[in-house]
């Protein structure tokens, strides 16, 4: 099928609408920097589940990389979403205060992991989010260096590519970018070189050890105005930090003036099973970053800090053309309301130990134990890592397995896309992540678990 319509040039062309004509044209205009998990026409999402145009029903365990919390299409989402596009769409941050803006303000002050945590700035996602908490950062201290994590994830405009530290591919080609940037260790066993099993308190000593290297080596403290952590590393692995670790940053950034930046794009929002997964530690944030699972889809992220720290920044020093928007917000306040009326952190919990015992089952399986170095994570942010025979500096990396099956992340998320349910791989290494809705019931936790299984055996099986 096709429609008739006309170019800005003259004659009149025929738009496509069957999905093979759209995917190929697609696959022919859409840049080719982007990468795809499937090559179909995603048409409906409700709840757990997604839709192609070709009518496939997928169990959706990616939520759109941590995004539709609530499920997709939450009916008082869309409702408030709709609801608002009938009153106003675009109110500029810059002309005037929007209501849905102030309620969202109103509904997130009491939820903050701390309440010095009392000056909001909206805007669209988490990426713009972390350049305006580096801005303020250095802002407000009139200081440039930041220091951020191996690992970490921050995003792809050139102040967050300098920040990021998970994949070369990011930054690859694009040098150079923010400099006065520089990384340090997470507590990750990799990233020492050691075993899985080794002591939380060993991978905490050697990361402060090496954070205060840096200081006296690298940026002074004079010269460094905020240090940026996820306490729960994303595309790094999906890695929690310990408490410990998170205490000792708060600890080294008071004795040297430092700020400390939490970003919670991907852990906040209930995903670990508290609002906030730095709450786990008892941490203050100096700024925190909130992005994803905030509107459930409509795109709106955020930079929290405290009220003394904004009040150094000239008004117009902040904005954006659609900063805050009002749907967005809108549907933010229902998402909001949803968490408490649908007790959604009880959920999480309650999922997340149902999730962990299902893969600890799994690894417990000598056919695949071999394979499975480490289950790991926190709430419904978990990662499952696979051996491999040629991972990075796998000829120093103790836990290099030589006769493992190549790929084996992205092999079993392709089939586990065969049996029916989305999930992705994460980081540089053999890890698949996974990030289901929060108010998953337990009939479809215990399905994707299923299929996740079913997959692990049949990779390695095959292999």
């Amino acid at each position: 099928m096709s429609k008739t319509g006309t170019t800005p040039n003259g004659p009149s062309r025929e738009f496509s609408t069957s999905a093979d004509d759209l995917i190929a044209l697609g696959n022919q205009h859409v840049t080719n920097g982007i990468g795809r998990l499937t090559e179909g026409i995603l048409a409906k999402g409700q709840g757990s589940y997604v839709e192609y145009e070709d009518g496939k029903k997928l169990l959706d365990f990616t939520t759109g990389i941590g995004v539709t919390g609530l499920g997709h299409c939450h009916p008082k989402v869309s409702e408030a979403a709709a609801k608002q596009c009938l009153n106003v769409v675009h109110v500029q941050c810059s002309i005037a205060f929007h209501r849905p803006y102030l309620e969202l303000v109103e509904r997130l002050l009491p939820v903050m992991p701390h309440p010095s945590l009392d000056s909001f700035f909206f805007w669209n996602s988490g990426a713009e989010a972390v350049e305006a908490a580096i801005k303020l950062a250095r802002a407000s201290t009139g200081k440039q260096n930041i220091i951020a994590m191996q690992g970490s994830f921050h995003g792809r405009t050139y102040g967050t590519m300098a920040v990021t530290n998970s994949k070369t591919i990011y930054s690859e080609g694009a040098l150079p970018i923010m400099p006065g940037v520089f990384a340090t260790p997470y507590p990750y066993w990799h990233q020492h070189g050691v075993a899985p099993t080794t002591p939380s308190s060993t991978l905490v000593a050697q990361s402060l050890y090496q954070l205060e290297l840096l200081l006296t080596q690298r940026s002074a403290p004079r010269d460094t105005a905020a240090i940026i952590v996820e306490p729960l590393l994303g595309e790094g692995g999906y890695v929690q930090a310990p408490p410990e670790f998170l205490q000792g940053l708060r600890t080294i950034c008071d004795k040297n003036g430092v700020l400390l930046i939490v970003d919670e794009v991907q852990s906040g929002f209930a995903r670990t099973g508290k609002y906030f997964n730095i709450e786990y530690s008892g941490v203050r944030p100096d700024i925190i970053v909130i992005a994803k699972g905030l509107a459930n889809g409509f795109p709106l992220s955020g930079v929290v800090s405290r009220k003394e720290l904004t009040d150094k920044l000239k008004p117009g020093s902040m904005g954006g053309t659609y900063a805050g928007n009002a749907v967005s917000c809108a549907a933010a306040v229902a998402v909001a309301d949803a968490f408490k009326e649908e007790n959604i952190l009880a959920n999480v919990q309650a999922r997340s130990k149902e999730l962990f015992a299902g893969l600890e089952t799994l690894r417990a399986d000598t056919t695949v134990a071999p394979y499975i170095l480490d289950v790991r994570g926190t709430g419904l942010m978990v990662g499952v890592e696979f051996t491999s025979p040629s991972g990075p500096g796998a000829n120093y990396d103790p836990l290099t397995k030589r006769d493992s099956p190549k790929s084996l992340a992205s092999r079993v998320s392709r089939a586990c896309l065969e049996r029916g349910m989305l999930i992705l791989t994460t980081s540089v290494y053999e890890v698949v992540r996974f990030i289901p809705p929060l108010n998953i019931t337990a009939e479809d936790l215990k399905k994707g678990v299923d299929i996740f299984s079913e997959a692990v055996k049949q990779v390695v099986k095959e292999a």
